[in-house]
């Protein structure tokens, strides 16, 4: 949609400060770079010991569901009662039913359906590269692009995408802090004493 940012595989977009004929530019995410950072922000509800992830489900670039890495409902969490996979020894990428949790693409997906949320035609976002049994469950419920900003190591995923014509687009992560304002930048006066209020 013309006015609403930049479309997927651009770069950010600068527009003037509002207010001022010519001066300082404000940088815009691109839409990629905004939903991947709600993404990571999303995962950071998670309680995985090994690696917290977030997914967001999104569609005309309006958010359909999201979800993070952890146990169903109701049960005591990985940081409570330790990490299965960790006692068993059990590598990244393999044997996925040894794990009490559930990833973030699934918790997403099971989002979108409890409540009647169709994602047929989706995009995801996600801060890994989704691992076979996701990748299996995405394509079945419609997803037609994957984006993510890390890998997870799991071959058989990346085949499973290529047979179906999907291939992942990789966003970089976000910075871990927004950048500073323009040193120009203007600021609100300050009352004598302190801060007004």
């Amino acid at each position: 949609m013309p006015g609403y940012g930049v479309d997927a595989g651009e770069s950010a977009v600068s527009l003037p400060v509002p207010g001022e004929a010519a001066g300082p530019l404000v940088s815009r995410p691109s839409w990629d770079e905004y939903f991947m950072t709600i993404a990571e922000q999303v995962a950071e509800r998670s309680t995985c010991l090994r690696r917290r992830t977030g997914a967001v489900l999104v569609k005309d670039k309006r958010i359909l569901a999201t979800g993070y890495n952890g146990v169903p409902a109701g049960l005591s969490h990985c940081d409570q009662v330790g990490c299965l996979r960790e006692r068993r020894a059990v590598p990244s990428g393999s044997n996925h039913e040894l794990c009490r949790g559930i990833h973030a693409e699934q918790n997403a997906v099971i989002q979108a359906a409890r409540h009647g949320i169709a994602i047929d035609g989706a995009v995801v976002y996600c801060t890994h590269s989704p691992c076979v049994l996701c990748a299996k469950i995405l394509l079945n419920a419609g997803v037609v692009d994957f984006v993510y900003c890390r890998e997870y190591p799991d071959p058989l995923s990346a085949e499973l995408l290529a047979e179906a014509g999907i291939t992942p687009r990789v966003v970089p992560a976000a910075p871990t802090a927004p950048p500073a304002p323009p040193a120009s930048a203007p600021t609100a006066p300050v009352a004598p004493g302190g801060p007004a209020e």
